[in-house]
């Protein structure tokens, strides 16, 4: 049940993604600057890239015949990199407020461990 659950939490974020890239391209182009469109268009690519992820290890976790721990905890962690991550970095490109850009640096740890965690259960749990 629970890869379920990462299939539909991953497909929303996705749907998201397309839509906030949607958004950055045709709603924002003209009411922000190059530099804050092209910060929003990385948080809707990241966010995509990681809403892969999250539908991936939620197919792994449906088929997983042992512990699923460490591959639930690699989806856990992609889903708080990117509403970290990408959520930071809309918020910024929005409001132009600089200092969320401090709060990115903790989604990227996030996504690195929801990866680190997908390499484990593919190379070294049993």
């Amino acid at each position: 049940m629970r890869g379920q659950i990462w299939i539909g939490v991953g497909a929303l974020s996705g749907f998201i993604a397309v839509a906030a890239g949607a958004f950055g391209a045709h709603g924002l182009k003209a009411r922000i600057t190059p530099e804050l469109l092209a910060v929003f268009e990385t948080g809707a690519r990241y966010q995509m890239y990681h809403a892969l992820l999250l539908v991936l290890v939620g197919f792994l976790v449906a088929r997983a015949e042992g512990p699923t721990g460490a591959l639930n905890a690699s989806a856990a962690f992609a889903l708080a990199g990117t509403v970290l991550f990408s959520g930071s970095l809309y918020a910024l490109a929005l409001t132009g407020q600089r200092w969320m850009g401090a709060i990115t640096p903790l989604g990227g740890l996030g996504f690195l461990l929801g990866w680190l965690l997908l390499a484990y259960s593919a190379l070294l749990a049993r």
